[in-house]
């Protein structure tokens, strides 16, 4: 221990010596459990002389952290078991992976998961050995770690996590451990506002840990060095009431810590009742922790001369040289032996019942709770019968519709069938109404703590539709529910939705590891709604088009990524129940909310979407009798409209070319059957686009995404893709389609340059076709609107 210590506050009254006894060797056992996994191999309990070959060839994990998220775990034990509460951890420092795992192994629950890792002698040294090894499990709190929802990979989404596991679970408390490093980033200083969304008399409780033990990788944190009324000015201004637990005696901070818990959960309580019993409308002020202890508390204090106990060296391997230096490896047996083990494991390798005193039993521990393994608790969500909100299609392109808007429908009666269960949450950055789903307002209004005025619409203190302007706390917030057993949808401005990439990309990551791991429940789906996308944002301007998500979402795992472009209202109702149903995928549905024309009936938009590509045959003009001169492809409301014109084009100037027409709801049915669980076989595809005849294929999004996807087809050589070529302005509608060429009259000047024998005879059409172009460019800068043939075009198939 180093000898520059700080000066422990006075003790609090009210822990028993007995007490204190119990949490001091639980937590000694946590620590000791905590090293032996980051280096021993071999010789759990000491029994010998630790030798070289007793430690790991390789040594991988994070010491610094660890003692600290053992203090809290220890302490949670004992407000839990004594107060009977249901709790939930988030442990922000992940890479504290050991901590969480000697904690889970020390209360049973580890064993329960994975019964061949004993809790004796020979299951310790399992435990030990797996860690960070071949074939084993990861160094920070992943899927595999019992009690956890949240993967330690990536910092600054801990507290989002909490606040979303918290919504409608009004009996859970949720411990969130932020670490310092953790509190520096951009999400995580935005999800500190989460508290003024959190309804006192629906949702359960978060308390904030704010763990500063000083240091990140290599440097100072932020937080840590503020002066402390700085520091709690700052956290009052997020409307926190903090509770300060500093020192590095352990006795004194045992005492401190308990006496923090106790006077937070008192608050909570005092908070709960208020809103519950007493109808209190204001917004609280949580009370919250600051935890202040030594990095590498109880560590080395010196290594090779140089200090290491509350410095940056404690970070990770505090002793790197076991097995060359025999003065590390003497100082990792002093420091072992420094926990006691032969008062903490029996003879066996067993925890002693003193160290067991203090924790919970059955599914109140940390490592068993349900809340950890959402899908236990998950329910079928009441989806109402989609021909309720079907649009009426006499014949294709008749009408036209906002598809969202039609949405917005379903998803009110949704919201409505689980108001008195609440398991379901309509999150977004400030764009419901703006996305056209406004109708679920009907049946809840916007989540809000704070002063509600005369002026402001659809405030709701018990609301479970969620705005606030930052993608990362909507993300953070619908993983923690979908995390924890229920349902949701993300609705996001499809430019923007990139802001919240690495994090499906940790989520892919979860929902790919739990899938092997069979006592994780299937969970609800991540549902993503990208609307006000890039074909629509020709007034937003460049700035607000970019459709590149689903380039992000594809290059994922497989088996947990889906992508949906329905071109209509109807296919979107049958994409987005199919979505809504589903467990264990992110998916993507990418749909237009301006006016939009009708193509399919209900029943036959069910159909397509569930072959998810297929020929539109009363767009086309094949005759049966023989194969298509050229095949025009679409994927995507703006594309299939400027393909179904293209088309049209085709049948009143070149009526003796056969054409078919194909639109693709399920963009992943391009791939190959064995790359994807949807992908087409060859002859699958073959049948669909051809083998050899042209595919002029207008796509959403950049176009060489569809040649990636197809490029091991046969016909790949004869498919050419028009798309987003990242050209955009504020400008007209069509003028955003035509400067990227995937206008209708360019679709027919690529059938003329493609389809053989047609260059010279429909010479004449193709001159059209750009007299056509050239002359929209000069009446959109007069006019300001698009050409008359454009703005009032309607399908007359």
């Amino acid at each position: 221990m180093s000898a520059d210590t700080q000066q422990a506050p006075p003790e609090p009254p009210g822990l028993p010596d007995e007490e204190l006894a119990t949490l001091d060797a639980h937590w000694r056992a946590a620590n000791y459990l905590s090293v032996g996994q980051i280096y021993l191999m071999a010789n759990p309990l000491l029994n010998e002389p630790l030798r070289p070959e007793h430690v790991k060839p390789r040594l991988l994990g994070h010491w610094g952290t660890s003692p600290g998220l053992n203090l809290v775990h220890t302490h949670l034990n004992r407000v839990i078991k004594a107060r009977g509460l249901d709790a939930l951890c988030i442990w922000g420092p992940g890479h504290g992976g050991p901590a969480v795992l000697a904690n889970s192994w020390l209360e049973g629950s580890y064993t329960e998961t994975y019964p061949d890792v004993t809790r004796d002698a020979d299951g310790m040294a399992r435990l030990f050995r797996q860690f960070s090894f071949p074939g084993g499990v990861p160094s920070h709190v992943a899927p595999e770690t019992p009690g956890s929802i949240h993967e330690g990979g990536e910092l600054g989404y801990s507290l989002s996590h909490a606040y979303g596991a918290a919504f409608d679970h009004p009996g859970l408390v949720v411990a969130c451990v932020i670490g310092d490093g953790e509190a520096e980033t951009g999400p995580l200083a935005a999800s500190w506002h989460s508290d003024k969304f959190l309804d006192p008399v629906h949702d359960g409780a978060v308390l904030p840990i704010l763990h500063l033990n000083g240091y990140k990788i290599a440097n100072p944190t932020v937080l840590a060095r503020l002066p402390e009324e700085e520091l709690d000015d700052l956290l009052r201004g997020y409307g926190h009431d903090p509770v300060h637990v500093t020192g590095d005696d352990p006795a004194a901070v045992h005492r401190a810590m308990a006496h923090a818990m106790d006077t937070c959960l008192d608050r909570i309580a005092a908070i709960q009742r208020a809103a519950r019993e007493d109808g209190a409308g204001e917004r609280p002020r949580w009370p919250m922790i600051v935890l202040r202890t030594p990095k590498g508390w109880t560590g080395p204090a010196e290594v090779d001369g140089l200090p290491v106990e509350n410095t940056w060296r404690a970070h990770q391997v505090p002793l790197p040289a076991v097995r060359t230096d025999p003065e590390h490896l003497r100082q990792l047996e002093q420091w072992l032996r420094s926990y006691r083990p032969e008062e903490l494991f029996d003879d066996t390798g067993a925890p002693r019942p003193a160290v067991l005193a203090a924790c919970p039993e059955g599914p109140r521990r940390l490592g068993a709770t349900p809340f950890a393994n959402g899908g236990l608790l998950l329910r079928e969500l009441p989806l109402p019968p989609l021909d309720t909100y079907a649009v009426a299609v006499d014949k294709p392109g008749a009408s036209t519709h906002e598809p969202t808007r039609v949405l917005g429908g379903l998803l009110a009666d949704v919201m409505a069938a689980t108001a008195d269960r609440r398991d379901f949450r309509l999150v977004g950055p400030d764009e419901t109404a703006s996305n056209r789903l406004e109708a679920v307002y009907t049946a809840s209004g916007k989540a809000w703590q704070e002063d509600i005025l005369p002026v402001d619409e659809n405030l709701d203190r018990h609301g479970r539709v969620m705005e606030i302007l930052s993608e990362h706390t909507c993300q953070g917030w619908l993983e923690g529910y979908l995390l924890t057993g229920r349902h949701g949808l993300f609705s996001c401005y499809e430019a923007f939705v990139h802001i919240v990439d690495s994090m499906v990309n940790q989520h892919v990551k979860w929902l790919r590891v739990t899938r092997r791991l069979p006592w994780r429940a299937p969970i609800a789906s991540l549902n993503y709604l990208l609307t006000s996308h890039v074909w629509r944002q020709d007034h937003n301007g460049f700035s607000h088009q970019d459709p590149g998500f689903v380039d992000h979402i594809l290059n994922k795992s497989p088996e947990a990524v889906r992508v949906y472009l329905p071109p209509d209202a109807n296919t979107l109702l049958s994409v987005a129940d199919h979505a809504l149903r589903s467990r264990d995928y992110v998916n993507v549905i990418v749909a237009g909310k301006q006016p939009c024309f009708d193509w399919l009936t209900m029943e036959q938009a069910r159909v397509h979407c569930a072959r998810g590509a297929g020929i539109w045959e009363w767009a086309g003009t094949e005759d049966g009798t023989r194969e298509p001169d050229v095949v025009l492809a679409c994927a995507g409301d703006v594309p299939t409209q400027e393909v179904l014109a293209a088309a049209q084009l085709i049948r009143r100037h070149l009526p003796d070319l056969a054409v078919r027409v194909v639109n693709v709801v399920d963009i992943a049915r391009l791939l190959p059957g064995e790359e994807h669980p949807h992908g087409m076989s060859e002859f699958e595809y073959n049948g669909l686009f051809t083998a050899d005849r042209p595919v002029i294929f207008a796509y959403h999004g950049y176009p060489w995404l569809i040649h990636r996807l197809a490029y091991r087809r046969s016909g790949h050589p004869h498919l050419h893709v028009r798309g987003y070529k990242e050209i955009g302005t504020t400008t007209t509608p069509f003028d955003m389609v035509l400067g990227n060429d995937l206008d209708r009259y360019r679709l027919v000047m690529d059938v003329i340059d493609r389809v053989p024998g047609l260059a010279v005879r429909a010479a004449a059409v193709r001159q059209r076709m750009e007299d056509t172009r050239l002359r929209h460019h000069d009446w959109i800068r007069e006019h300001g609107v698009d050409l008359p043939e454009v703005a009032d075009w309607s399908w007359e198939g």
